[in-house]
């Protein structure tokens, strides 16, 4: 499945081996399917479904706004198709609802065609302008915690940026650590819209869009600059995913993050 150019492998089903291991094959793009991540989805007692993440790298994460995006869609698909052959003379449902549960939290989604919207839960921990030394430089950086750790640079000529030198630096800094983060660069390009390149943490190189990354970047743009409506974020795949929220000074609450989302292929994978 693929949400604003993340790309990811979902399993609808248990798996009993080691889960860690299972991703790192499948996720390799020379000698396994190739993707950002894995997705398990599971039943849950507490929400519609649950969900697990591991990124490419083995390690799980604990939160994936395109993934969660995904999986949203994958369900609503399955709910459509049983509504259809339940009822053939009535069109499915334009618009579903339903809750995910994931390590950072249970949180809520609408799926409308291919277009899903996922309330993230409240970021947490906003720190403005850090001073932390990179390659004996001193720069200012932002962090929040939007499900997982973020770290937001903006930056004047993005495309000139070197992401995967200077991202995994901030990404393993000692500031940091022992989790870890995401380290994205932002590029003002308007009123309320912004571009944004990722580092991604697990995945350990850049890619194409992050879910929570750009909702991290929105949210600080929103509260440096005094915005109060929803932010833009043109991701480095070309689509311009949309940050919804509410803003009570440094506080915000009712995230939502909105973009397409697809079901690429389907298939078997010999274990």
């Amino acid at each position: 499945m693929v949400a604003a150019g993340n790309d990811f492998i979902v399993i609808e089903d248990k798996f009993s081996g080691n889960l860690s291991a299972l991703a790192k094959l499948l996720c390799d793009r020379k000698f396994g399917i190739g993707a950002d991540g894995l997705l398990l989805l599971e039943k849950s007692k507490k929400a519609d479904l649950s969900m697990r993440i591991f990124n490419a790298d083995g390690s799980e994460a604990e939160m994936c706004g395109n993934g969660a995006r995904c999986a949203a869609y994958l369900i609503a698909r399955s709910q459509r198709r049983r509504s259809n052959l339940k009822k053939r003379d009535c069109f499915a449902p334009a618009e579903l609802a339903m809750t995910i549960k994931t390590k950072a939290g249970i949180i809520n989604a609408q799926v409308k065609g291919n277009n899903v919207k996922i309330k993230l839960t409240d970021p947490k921990n906003i720190k403005l302008d850090i001073p932390l030394k990179v390659n004996g430089r001193l720069i200012k950086i932002d962090f929040i915690d939007t499900g997982v750790p973020h770290v937001v640079v903006f930056v004047n000529g993005i495309d000139g940026i070197n992401v995967e030198h200077i991202g995994s630096i901030i990404r393993n800094h000692i500031k940091f650590s022992p989790r870890g983060t995401n380290v994205n660069f932002v590029e003002v390009k308007g009123h309320s819209l912004i571009r944004i390149r990722t580092y991604e943490r697990g995945v350990e190189g850049e890619t194409l869009a992050c879910g929570t990354g750009s909702t991290a970047a929105a949210l600080i743009f929103a509260l440096k600059n005094k915005l109060n409506g929803p932010v833009k974020v043109q991701t480095q795949s070309g689509e311009v995913l949309k940050v919804y929220f509410q803003k009570d000074n440094c506080k915000f609450s009712n995230v939502w993050l909105e973009g397409s989302a697809k079901k690429v292929y389907q298939g078997e994978y010999h274990v």
